[in-house]
């Protein structure tokens, strides 16, 4: 199969598998929670920690490069969003432990090296797409 046609499904693309773990870490934490621990910090930390994999998801799935490359970005805020804030108020407020803590950080950091990269080969297959 040429270097041109081929297809990585969404299942299988890095970024993606690197967000479903930092979801099913989000997810186990939240079960923990008390109703007022869910309510006023679980509920937007999971939802920030989901939208990461929904937006790669939708910027996978897009044709155009830029539509592409703008969900991507919304995927990397959203990363930053629930690890550099949620996460670490979890951890300073005892509620994300210190092995989880440190695990979520070890993923996080590769999805955001591997996250610019996608961004990065987006923009490079647009800019040979727009020379032709």
């Amino acid at each position: 199969m040429s270097e041109k046609s081929k297809y990585i499904p969404l299942k299988e693309l890095d970024i993606y598998i690197l967000s479903r773990q930092l979801s099913a870490f989000a997810w186990s934490i939240y079960q923990r929670l008390d109703f007022q621990s869910r309510k006023i910090w679980g509920d937007q930390m999971i939802s920030s920690m989901d939208s990461i994999g929904a937006n790669i998801a939708e910027g996978y799935a897009r044709f155009h490069f830029l539509e592409r490359i703008r969900f991507y970005y919304i995927s990397r805020a959203s990363l930053s969003e629930s690890v550099d804030h949620w996460i670490d108020l979890g951890f300073e407020r005892k509620i994300v432990s210190s092995d989880e803590y440190k695990e979520i950080k070890i993923i996080s950091k590769s999805l955001q090296i591997k996250l610019n990269h996608q961004i990065k080969i987006a923009y490079n297959a647009k800019d040979k797409n727009s020379s032709k």
